[in-house]
């Protein structure tokens, strides 16, 4: 592991094996009606197609193995702006100390071991040492709160979590039923009674064998948000890998000489599938910001890494724009101060006009709007590296390997031009890998259709246009919420009765989340309770979850049969 000063600028280094495909095909219409799975596979793989049966030699072993270990697998930046890197062979040295730990603690194939870190070399270590024993990999977001973490543990029986001093206490009262491991100081793990990551590893050999499995293992354990109940399991399975190449080569366009950053939080599906499993699955350095974000460190950022393809979300955008920073950065041709983007990739909400126009003006590059869910991966692109007309507004086109319907309430496939629910036909899908909730928390499917939720309409051009939601997720900065948690949180406060939350349009975050509140007879509302409510969703929820405004009702609109009508409460929100 290298580290260098914060005024340092790294370059990856050894990228001169090309690991993209010859004669890759160019067009998107073409190569869509002629995709071939085999072909794929051998694309990704070559000779050694075994090395899609363990995520870590999908993503680090094999990249050793073929000579390609001097290559740099990341550039870490931290928050006082000193840079690591680490090539895929210190990776597979690292990865193979902690994977021999969790042996020694118990750990077997198929169990579950989490990390809540920030953007670390060590999380992506632990990440492939996971894998590299047939062990699932469970991310816990760092703003998660005492609920959020609890249920996710304890609906995976999650064996072993790896944290760092500023979130440990998160875990008082769960320690128990799990071995923790204190990235950080000897001293803060002896006083929580936990081993020391780095002295746990001294010890520890760097070789192990990768334990080889199928294609239907998961290697993955994601929760996905919902309107109803609890957060729903997503296993994600090594078949996966597959799609998660199609989105990283052909809709990203990840090429081997570039610098690329996502900016998106590894505690989330699209920046675990796509800021670390994608782009060491095509061998090509990530990097990682472990800074919060703010648009000036941001610019800085991508001037000082030379960050070439960038993934973000519409929300980041926005605030890039309305900060101003931007606006003058292509002004000096000095290489010191300017920008040196190919391209930009935008997932987690709708891509508006507005700032497609903002980010060609004034971060000269393209940006590509993408959609996917935790359950699917990435099912409708734009593509940088298939040509295709796809106008400025859209989802884009299906990803090869997956066919897209819009369904009526019947299940009958809609003609061009009418809303319904956007499905994936299974049968016709290749490359699409969900099965099903992890423990059958909900029926997706309908005959041969995974029912995906979200309302569009199809153009005649094969173009999809996002309307909404078909339930009432809310969609904030580019997470989504389930209601029902934020609700359900809001109801443990003392003074509460009832209440509902809905999303509010915001300029910047697309939306925010409003709870209205009906208080406990006799009691009145004040600034007092709306904070304490607020503060209570913020620790027992999530930092991104609670709500930012608190309306107190008299009664909340329901149907006959008591379901809340948000849809109401929506249109008062913005009445």
């Amino acid at each position: 592991m290298n580290i260098s000063s914060p005024s340092a600028s790294l370059s990856p280094s050894s990228l001169d094996t090309d690991t993209s495909p010859k004669n890759a095909p160019t067009n998107y219409r073409d190569y869509y009606d002629n995709f071939d799975m085999n072909t794929l596979l051998t694309e990704i793989f070559g000779e050694h197609i075994d090395d899609r049966l363990n995520a870590y030699m999908a993503c680090c072993g094999r990249h050793v193995r073929d000579g390609r270990g001097d290559t740099i697998a990341l550039v870490h930046e931290d928050t006082a702006g000193n840079v690591t890197q680490m090539t895929f062979a210190e990776l597979d040295n690292a990865s193979a100390q902690v994977a021999n730990l969790l042996q020694s603690y118990g750990v077997q194939i198929g169990d579950q071991v989490a990390t809540m870190l920030p953007r670390t070399p060590e999380l992506l270590t632990i990440v492939l040492a996971t894998w590299r024993i047939g062990a699932v990999y469970q991310p816990l977001f760092t703003a998660f709160g005492y609920d959020s973490i609890k249920y996710r543990m304890d609906k995976a029986g999650t064996k072993v979590v790896f944290t760092n001093q500023e979130n440990r206490g998160k875990f008082e009262n769960l320690a128990e039923q799990t071995k923790m491991v204190l990235v950080g100081s000897v001293a803060d793990a002896q006083t929580w009674g936990d081993d020391n990551y780095s002295k746990s590893l001294a010890t520890q050999p760097q070789t192990i064998e990768p334990v080889i499995l199928d294609t239907a293992a998961p290697f993955l354990q994601m929760f996905t948000s919902g309107t109803v109940g609890k957060s729903k399991g997503v296993s994600v399975p090594l078949s996966a890998l597959s799609a998660f190449y199609l989105y990283m080569h052909y809709a990203i366009d990840l090429r081997k000489d570039d610098h690329y950053w996502n900016m998106a939080d590894p505690g989330w599906a699209y920046g675990l599938y796509y800021a670390i499993t994608g782009p060491l699955l095509l061998g090509i350095t990530t990097y990682f910001n472990e800074a919060g974000f703010d648009a000036a460190n941001t610019r800085d950022f991508m001037i000082r890494h030379k960050i070439s393809n960038l993934a973000s979300s519409p929300t980041a955008f926005r605030m890039m724009k309305s900060s101003g920073v931007f606006d003058n950065v292509n002004d000096d041709a000095n290489d010191s101060s300017k920008l040196f983007l190919r391209c930009a990739n935008s997932a987690g909400e709708t891509l508006n006009t507005e700032v497609v126009n903002w980010v060609e003006t004034y971060l000269n590059c393209k940006v590509c709007d993408q959609y996917g869910q935790t359950e699917t991966g990435m099912t409708c692109c734009e593509h940088h590296a298939l040509t295709h007309e796809c106008p400025v507004g859209s989802m884009g086109m299906a990803l090869p390997g997956h066919t897209l319907v819009v369904l009526d309430d019947d299940m009958n496939v809609l003609p061009d031009g009418e809303q319904g629910q956007l499905a994936v036909v299974v049968s016709q899908s290749p490359a699409f890998y969900f099965r099903g909730y992890s423990w059958n928390e909900k029926q997706a499917f309908a005959d041969d259709y995974y029912l995906t939720g979200d309302v569009v309409e199809r153009h005649s051009d094969g173009s999809y246009w996002f309307s909404g939601r078909d339930d009432d997720i809310i969609i904030t900065a580019g997470y989504r919420v389930g209601p029902t948690d934020v609700e359900n949180t809001v109801l443990e406060h003392e003074a509460v009765a009832e209440s509902a939350a809905v999303g509010v349009p915001d300029e910047v975050r697309g939306h925010t989340i409003k709870s209205y509140v009906v208080l406990k007879d006799g009691i009145e509302g004040t600034e007092e309770i709306a904070k304490q409510i607020q503060e209570l969703v913020r620790k027992r929820l999530s930092t991104h979850a609670y709500p930012r405004e608190v309306e107190f009702v008299a009664a909340l609109p329901k149907t006959p049969s008591g379901k809340i009508q948000r849809f109401l409460l929506r249109s008062l929100s913005v009445a």
